[in-house]
């Protein structure tokens, strides 16, 4: 069975409840309960209301505005209602009404023939345009999730990955101890948010950690606001390999590799790991590194250069 919540082929269901109490909207009829979420885009029925349906997106949800308010009460009381019922048959997701407007009788008879949901904000127009597409774009963003360790190093999103029993928590908690940022432990929530992956962790076990021995800790609790993050871009895939004899790992950097999330190459980098390696201290100094090399450094480029010359390292 399906989450109310959950996205799907890039279209989500959510309550009427739910989505009012996301973006502080006064729920004037709830109508069928639901709404159906598949595009991020937001519509102004300004045409539609003088009868024009030609191109007509009935998938977007729909704001009226002061524009839409006063046409609706000026114009000719028959062709107003003519183009109400065709819009509402039409199936929209919920009609929205900013500034605080009074929702119009006539509006609302068809809203309530159609079981269309009814909400009002207290924000202007292009406001609340700009809150419901955001909220949207978080909510219909494709989405996967994984099992590793989200942290943030030097503002950079590194995604700790590796078999259970490697040691991501503990390596993760000695970064938060270091004055480092947790994001996720355990299970980490990506979402590609226009091509840029975001990740955070399931908000039923925000911020807590199981470190083996000790049990289950709550980093905000112990080490303070300023150790946790609720949202991270990721920028840095770390794989947490045990140390095996005769396995060739990369020595220079000069070659990056890559691996696929929703569609986004992030770069990935393979740490061994064995008995005194300091793997956060590793993870510290490649985060400076990924930042150094987006100001336009590159170690491992400036010695090949200086071994084998320019010519030699095109």
């Amino acid at each position: 069975m399906q989450s109310k919540n959950e996205n799907l082929d890039n279209s989500a269901v959510i309550s009427v409840k739910d989505f009012a109490k996301a973006l502080k909207l006064e729920i004037e009829y709830e109508g069928r309960g639901e709404i159906v979420l598949q595009s991020i885009s937001v519509s102004r029925p300004g045409l539609q209301l003088t009868g024009y349906f030609k191109h007509f997106d009935h998938k977007r949800v729909q704001v009226i505005g002061n524009a839409e308010y006063e046409y609706i009460r000026s114009a000719p009381k028959i062709t107003m209602n003519e183009n109400l019922e065709n819009l509402f048959s039409r199936d929209i997701p919920c009609m929205i009404f900013a500034r605080g407007l009074a929702v119009p009788e006539n509006l609302r008879k068809y809203a309530e023939k159609y079981n269309c949901p009814l909400l009002r904000s207290k924000m202007v127009t292009t406001t609340l345009i700009n809150e419901i597409t955001i909220y949207q774009n978080d909510l219909l963003a494709p989405t996967e999730v994984v099992h590793g360790v989200l942290v943030d190093v030097f503002g950079v999103g590194i995604l700790i990955k590796g078999r259970s029993g490697v040691g991501k928590s503990e390596i993760a908690l000695e970064l938060v101890n270091r004055g480092h940022r947790l994001v996720a432990d355990d299970s980490v929530v990506l979402k590609n948010k226009n091509d840029q992956i975001f990740g955070k962790s399931p908000e039923k076990i925000r911020y807590f950690m199981e470190i083996r021995g000790i049990g289950i800790i709550n980093v905000q609790q112990m080490f303070g606001p300023g150790a946790i993050r609720p949202e991270k871009t990721v920028d840095i895939i770390a794989e947490l390999s045990p140390w095996a004899e005769g396995n060739t790992y990369d020595r220079i950097g000069y070659e990056e590799n890559y691996e696929d999330v929703l569609g986004i190459n992030k770069l990935k980098i393979v740490v061994p790991v064995s008995p005194g390696r300091n793997i956060p201290v590793v993870l510290e100094t490649a985060a400076r590194k990924y930042r150094l090399k987006q100001a336009g450094y590159d170690a491992s480029a400036d010695l090949m250069k200086a071994v084998f010359g320019e010519q030699e390292v095109k």
